[in-house]
């Protein structure tokens, strides 16, 4: 009583290719997709970038002195 049967889903997806078009649905995917992958690749890059910090913080005999660097900007492709 509660759900949809496969043919209600069918005609639902009927009536939105019909209104959007199937060109511009192929769009949104491709767009959801780039979305997806982008934040997998952000993920991955935030979880090596904090095993350096994690380093740093446990050398205790360095404590209170200054550590002079330069900063390198990375550049997407």
């Amino acid at each position: 009583m509660g759900g949809f049967s496969p043919f209600h889903w069918l005609i639902v997806l009927l009536i939105v290719v019909l209104i959007f078009g199937t060109k511009k649905l192929r769009n949104i995917g491709q767009d959801l997709g780039g979305a997806i992958k982008g934040f997998k690749q952000g993920m991955s890059e935030g979880a090596t970038d904090d095993k350096p910090v994690e380093k740093a913080a446990e050398l205790p005999s360095q404590a209170g002195q200054t550590i002079e660097g330069e900063v390198k900007n990375k550049t997407k492709s």
